[in-house]
Parts: C-alpha cells; structure tokens; sequence
C-alpha cells in the first residue's frame, strides 16, 4: 500500500467505493486522513461498513468541512452531466481529485522523480503496461503494475527511486490528475470512444494530451491525426513512433514484424512471437522499447523481455491447438475497432462473433472478409451481423458460444489451410449472454480444452 500523507489532519469527502474505491479510502486513513465515504450502491456502502469504515450519506453533510472529494473514474465529472458529488463539490469550492492524483502528490513528497511510467491510448494501453512491466522484471527491475489495469495504484508499493511504477491510465483518470508527472508518458493513439463521458473527441483529446504534457519523456503513436497533433505539441524529449515503411525523425518504426531506428537499424525482430502479432502489437513493442531504454536497459535485456512476453488474458490468447487448427481468445475485442486489430493478424479465419452489438455494427471490417474462411454467429448481434456478412462471408447461426466452438472447429479441423485459426473476437459487449468479456473468454478457453 501507498499511505496517502498529503491529507494527514484533514477531512476528506470520497465518492465510489468499487476496489479502486475501496484502496483510496485505506490509503487515506493509513496517512491519517478523516475520510467520510459514500457510493450510490447500497452493496458498496455496506462492504465498506463492513470492513470498518466511516460511510454516511454525503448529501446530509457540510462540505465547506472537506478539504477535498476523491472521486472514483467510473462517476461522471463533465458529461453527459456532472454527478451530484462534483456540484456540491464545485459549490464549496473544494477540487476534485482522483486516486492517480494522489499518489502523483505522495510521489512528490516522498519521492520525487521516482521512475513512473504513465500510458494511455484507446486501444492497445493494457498490453502495452503489461509489456513494458514485464520486460523491466525480466530484467531484474523492482517493479510496481496497476492503475487502470490490475491492481488500484495505491494498493502498490510506495514510490522510491529504485521503484519503477508502470501505470495504465484511462481518460476518466487522468481527468482527475491535475498535477500528473510522469518520467516517461506514452500515447499509443486516440480514436473516438467514451464521448459520452467527454462530449467531443476534440475534448477526450485533449484529455489524453494532458498525460504528455506532464511527461520529462513523451513517446507518441502518430499514426492518426489527434496523436500527430500532440506530438507537435511536445516542447521537451520527444520519440515518435510510426507504423510503416519510414522512421520519423527522432523515433522508431515499426513493420514487418520487427522495429527500426530513425537510420533503419534493425533493433527487434517480433516473428515467432505469438503474444505479439500483428501490426497494432509491432506498435506496443516499439513504444515499449522505447520507454525501457530510457529507463536503461540494454538491447540484450529488451529482446530476452520480449520474446518471453507471456501477453494478457482475453487479448489475441493463444489458448491451445487441436491438430493444426490455432484457438485464440479475444474476448476482450468488445468493438469492431478492436477486433479489426485481430482479424489483420491472422489468415484463414474461423470468426466467433456476435453479443451486444456496439454503434456501427461490423461494417468497417468489411475491407477484411476475404481473411475470413467462415462465420459463427452468437447473441443478440447475430440477426445484425448476419445482414451484414451475408453475400460476402459464409455464416452459421449458431446462437451459443458453445455450438459455435465445436462447429468453427470441426470446420478448421478439415481446412487445408497451414494454419487454421478458430478466432473468438465477438466485437461485442458480453452482457446479453455473459457476466461480462471475462467470464466470455474464460468459458471459450474452457471448451477448446474440452475439446482435447
């Protein structure tokens, strides 16, 4: 744990007690923090009495007694409209913080100029912390992982200057983080999403911007205008990263399964890694490269990290084989955006999809059928999707994962292709059959080992 001293003394309002939540409320009391919590849950609420702490309805308190309110990044603080914690907060004329803001304070108290590394992006942020956490401890680094993935960031060890923490962070948390520093911010990229909760993508931009403007080294995808666009904006150390044929000026490219230097300098070869195929993954390896040579690591260090990267859960996981056929579990593809990522990593696919369809369907991944031997489509998309493939890629309607599984298989188990491939990328939310994208995979992992 990262004892919150800042607010020693003092009284503080905290709103959301989910585990990041629940972390921040003992962070705070260990530093020595009156801490008067509340969440709209009743459950949330009682957990936390549970455990011993004080929990009272914020809405029957003074605030001009509160120093400050933590709020959780789940609780909306612009759009589409601020929750009733943030106007009471703003009519007392306390600030509203998040637990990241927290630590960056107990970090410049401590602390200052311990080894943080900050990343964020639409797509590709969890694999990318993973990575860069992983090849720092295969190396024999101390290192500190969490944030938006894993562990809450004041459940970890407290900052030190032999201490690397590796932190994922989403849009709603770093709009809370005022005073974020990190040694090394990373921008993977930004696409449209969460402008429910941001209103524009111009404002989630902006957001994400905020993350490399506090950074002593930034390191940016530029491979799409907004992040093109933040990276013009950098006025200290810069590495950008492209993905293609060049190497911009000052940064890395990443192609063909491998990433260059600025001179095109071979630095990494990427083929054979399973945990990193694909062009979105050669981008993840050339910014964590990136990130890790800052830090000092040498070249040997880097390749023996990356080549042992055992990847994450649910995200392109390579979760057996069944004669030539491959399995792989994507469950966490909830958008056509990312299962695009999936779908151009691979030949000769046997696709799994459907759920709770998202805005836009599957149509933009259209240009990618002809990688698609066949179609099997589950929940309540299927009707959606269907019209969709129809006449471009052959489909079943097989209505459960578990018919769609023993179907795609037996379908790969006669292709004669090299490798078949039985994809699980449902471009989807889970919630129409599942408990959400975890339960999802862990029940596709499940049948394809049934099926040994």
């Amino acid at each position: 744990m990262t004892p919150v001293t800042t607010f020693a003394g003092r009284k503080v309002a905290l709103f959301g007690l989910g585990g990041s939540g629940l972390a921040t409320l003992k962070a705070l009391r260990a530093g020595g923090a009156d801490v008067l919590a509340w969440d709209d849950s009743p459950e949330s609420a009682a957990r936390a009495r549970e455990q011993g702490f004080t929990v009272s309805d914020l809405r029957d308190t003074d605030w001009s007694e509160f120093a400050a309110l933590v709020l959780a990044p789940g609780v909306p603080l612009t759009h589409p409209a601020p929750h009733w914690t943030v106007d009471k907060a703003r009519a007392a004329g306390i600030e509203i913080i998040g637990d990241i803001e927290l630590f960056c304070r107990e970090r410049a108290r401590i602390a200052p100029g311990a080894p943080f590394v900050a990343i964020t992006g639409t797509n590709g942020k969890s694999t990318t912390t993973a990575l860069v956490a992983h090849i720092l401890a295969r190396a024999g680094r101390d290192v500190q992982m969490g944030g938006n993935i894993g562990t809450a960031i004041l459940s970890l060890a407290p900052p030190s200057p032999d201490r690397i923490h590796v932190i994922e962070l989403s849009s709603f948390q770093i709009d809370l983080t005022p005073s974020l520093d990190p040694s090394v911010g990373v921008l993977l990229n930004v696409t449209p999403d969460h402008l429910d909760r941001h209103g524009t993508l111009d404002l989630y931009a902006g957001i994400k911007a905020r993350l490399i403007a506090g950074s002593d080294l930034a390191v940016v995808g530029i491979d799409d205008a907004p992040s093109r666009a933040i990276a013009e904006s950098v006025t200290g150390a810069l590495v950008r990263v492209h993905v293609g044929a060049t190497s911009p000026e000052g940064g890395l490219a990443a192609r063909d399964g491998a990433v260059f230097e600025a001179d095109g300098a071979r630095i990494a070869d990427l083929d054979g890694i399973g945990t990193l195929r694909g062009a979105h993954n050669w981008q993840n390896a050339a910014v964590a490269i990136a990130a890790v040579r800052s830090l000092g690591l040498d070249a040997a260090s880097i390749l023996a990290g990356l080549r042992t990267f055992p990847g994450l859960p649910h995200r392109m996981e390579e979760v057996g084989r069944r004669g030539r056929a491959l399995f792989v579990n994507d469950s966490k593809a909830t958008n056509a955006d990312s299962t695009e990522k999936a779908l151009t990593a691979f030949h000769d696919i046997h696709w799994i999809l459907g759920g709770k369809a998202k805005a836009g369907g599957i149509e933009s991944l259209v240009p990618l059928f002809g990688r698609v031997a066949h179609a099997y489509l589950i929940g309540a998309a299927s009707d959606a999707f269907a019209a969709t493939l129809d006449g471009r890629v052959p489909y079943t309607r097989c209505g459960t994962l578990d018919v769609a599984t023993r179907a795609a298989a037996d379908a790969a188990a006669r292709s004669s292709a090299s490798e078949p491939v039985v994809l699980l990328s449902p471009a989807c939310a889970s919630y129409d059959q599942f408990r959400s994208f975890e339960d999802r995979g862990d029940q596709f992992r499940a049948r394809v080992k049934a099926l040994a």
